[in-house]
């Protein structure tokens, strides 16, 4: 018989060095804690100035106060009152007109402009001019027109005067005051938001527009085709925001109440500040900023649906 021999693997030697050494493990570093410390500041003020405003608001809509005594709770007594207030209807009338005139005529002149800079020139220097109107406190920019627009001492009404036409009350006629307040604000704000049209359409390709030129496609083809449509989001977050900023307008009405008509300019925003601090009715004015609030979500929700707001062209 032969004697069966065990054979072993020769021991592994172990790599130059030693054997390896398992290093600590890196530690995942959390900065949750450090982004809530920076968020705490604004948390802060958003809840003092924002969220505990509008708390108390939506109670007060619900109570009877004066400013003059404790609110006393009335359920929904100022919500049956604001459906049968004709002033209130009229002043959202009112402000729905002026909607219409502002953002029109502002994202027009707005478009064009910025499709102007975007294909002509791109100076700073007119960005810059652009912007200065936008600049001005629109307290300000209320006196200076008032000034030129008035109807005995305006320089606009001189001019009218000395070219044979007729000399306009601007500001004193009832069918011309709220057109006058919406042109107003257009010139104020029609810089600012052309050079938020304009930094959209930077962001079009321009091959594109080499494209377009290269088939025959002239300024205003190309303007309908590749601009309008590659611009809709920017376009929806402006309109958004002009649509909330023309419901909220009030100093310029506020400074040239004494000269229009009674009632001629009363927007929805002036109803609610005389409701509250010319009668002290805080609990009725409450709920009528309540209903704004509302109507501004709904508009602001179907502008968004209608533009399609979140979706783009250029992915």
């Amino acid at each position: 018989m032969r004697n069966s021999v065990a054979v072993t693997a020769p021991p592994t030697a172990d790599p130059p060095g030693g054997p390896p050494v398992a290093g600590p493990r890196r530690r995942h570093r959390d900065d949750r804690r450090v982004a809530w410390l920076f968020l705490l500041p604004v948390l802060a003020g958003f809840a003092v100035f924002y969220l505990y405003p509008t708390v108390r608001g939506v109670w007060y809509s619900f109570t009877d106060y004066s400013l003059l005594n404790t609110p006393s709770y009335v359920g929904t007594d100022n919500y049956a009152k604001l459906a049968t207030d004709a002033q209130f209807w009229k002043s959202l009338r009112l402000t729905a007109y002026y909607v219409v005139v502002n953002i029109g005529s502002q994202t027009l002149l707005a478009l064009v402009i910025a499709a102007l800079m975007h294909r002509l020139t791109r100076s700073v220097v007119l960005r810059a001019t652009l912007l200065l109107p936008w600049l001005v406190p629109n307290v300000t920019v209320a006196l200076l027109w008032m000034w030129m627009l008035d109807a005995n001492l305006g320089f606009v009404n001189h001019l009218l005067t000395a070219a044979g036409l007729d000399s306009q009350g601007f500001f004193t006629s009832p069918s011309q005051a709220l057109p006058t307040i919406a042109l107003i604000n257009t010139w104020a704000y029609t810089g600012y938001t052309a050079l938020l049209l304009y930094a959209g359409m930077l962001q079009i390709p321009s091959h594109l527009y080499e494209s377009a030129a290269l088939d025959g496609a002239g300024e205003l083809r190309m303007f309908r085709r590749i601009t309008l449509p590659l611009l809709r989001p920017i376009l929806a977050l402006v309109l958004v925001v002009s649509l909330i900023g023309s419901f909220q307008i009030f100093d310029t009405v506020a400074v040239s109440d004494r000269f229009v008509p009674v009632g001629a300019a009363r927007v929805i925003y002036f109803y609610i500040y005389q409701q509250a601090f010319s009668y002290f009715h805080m609990g009725y004015a409450s709920a009528v900023a309540m209903v704004l609030v509302l109507v501004l979500g709904v508009l602001t929700a179907v502008q968004m649906w209608l533009l399609r707001a979140s979706r783009s062209d250029l992915t």
